[in-house]
């Protein structure tokens, strides 16, 4: 048979389907379990119940990380920022219902909550990121941002399910802007910042495994006895003595999202206070499940190719009698 254009065309239609689907039958789908805790991960417990809103950790966050006050009123009299931000890594804010008489109570109550990043297990943000300026340090699990590296794409900022990576857009050289769990201290033998001078030990650092330790402590302690909390460090010496609240049964962090190394604990329930129920597999543990078996074996590509020849093929003119 000679091989005339139409026939070539056939045949690679025919042949990109074939690739296709051999690929497919050989190459099976494997679900990408969710990343594991790294042995050394440290991280933050901050407790709802012991916030008094000072805001110190809001001020010693900026004086360690060079990032400008933020003004919510008209008399620009002190820093008010509302959430995190392009400017605002680290901020308390406040959930309030009824008449507030009540510390961490849902009705008729109010209580503070911490926001900023919670350096997630396996943190959707370094999945997202096309040119690994999001990285997460194999020993600490801190998860660390590199502005030489970034190109601006903003994924990681579409790919967090805590909103947590900001973008300055109101600058000429924008950056993300994120907690690094102040790395930069730790290199010189400091704590964070925020944890450093939290006066009520609200805000603890530590190895992850003992933080979660102390959390299980806290929550299994009768409300209303009386029973000594850490500053600073899980396991230190400077303590104070202060009533139990009344915890609810959930340790924020624990699970959500394949676990984080910030973990909460709070009086009311999370939703209230601004962190929204999640699933206990990572967004990136399904993305890039969906990522390797569209890309292993070249299936999406054979497909794709296979259809860009039948839309050339359709669009072709017949010429029954040419010859090649």
């Amino acid at each position: 048979m000679a091989l005339t254009r139409r026939n070539f065309i056939k045949g690679a239609v025919a042949g990109g389907a074939v690739v296709a689907g051999a690929t497919a039958v050989s190459t099976p789908a494997c679900a990408r379990e969710n990343k594991t805790m790294p042995p050394m991960a440290v991280g933050l417990l901050y407790d709802s119940t012991l916030c008094v809103g000072c805001k110190a950790c809001v001020k010693a966050c900026r004086d360690n990380n060079d990032t400008q006050p933020e003004f919510s009123t008209e008399e620009k009299l002190w820093d008010t920022p509302l959430d995190i931000s392009g400017r605002t890594i680290n901020v308390i804010k406040m959930y309030a219902e009824g008449t507030s008489d009540h510390k961490d109570q849902e009705r008729n109550g109010f209580a503070f909550i911490k926001k900023s990043c919670m350096h997630c297990v396996d943190p959707s943000c370094v999945s997202a990121c096309p040119v690994q300026a999001m990285r997460k340090n194999p020993e600490s699990g801190i998860v660390s941002y590199e502005p030489a590296d970034c190109i601006g794409c903003r994924y990681c900022v579409a790919a967090c399910p805590f909103g947590v990576p900001q973008f300055q857009y109101d600058t000429a050289t924008p950056r993300i802007i994120k907690c690094q769990l102040c790395r930069h201290r730790q290199a010189e033998g400091k704590i964070p910042a925020c944890a450093e001078v939290c006066p009520t030990g609200a805000t603890l650092f530590g190895p992850v495994t003992a933080l979660k330790e102390e959390a299980d402590r806290r929550r299994a302690l009768p409300s209303e006895s009386v029973t000594t909390f850490a500053r600073k460090t899980v396991g230190s010496t400077d303590l104070h003595e202060k009533k139990v609240a009344n915890y609810i049964p959930h340790i924020y962090g624990e699970r959500e999202m394949g676990g984080t190394q910030m973990l909460l604990l709070a009086g009311v329930p999370f939703e209230k206070l601004g962190y929204p129920a999640l699933r206990d597999r990572s967004y990136a543990a399904s993305s890039e499940t969906i990522q390797h078996t569209l890309y292993g074996g070249m299936i999406l590509p054979a497909a794709v190719l296979g259809g860009l020849v039948y839309v050339a093929k359709k669009n072709v003119p017949n010429h029954h009698s040419e010859e090649d």
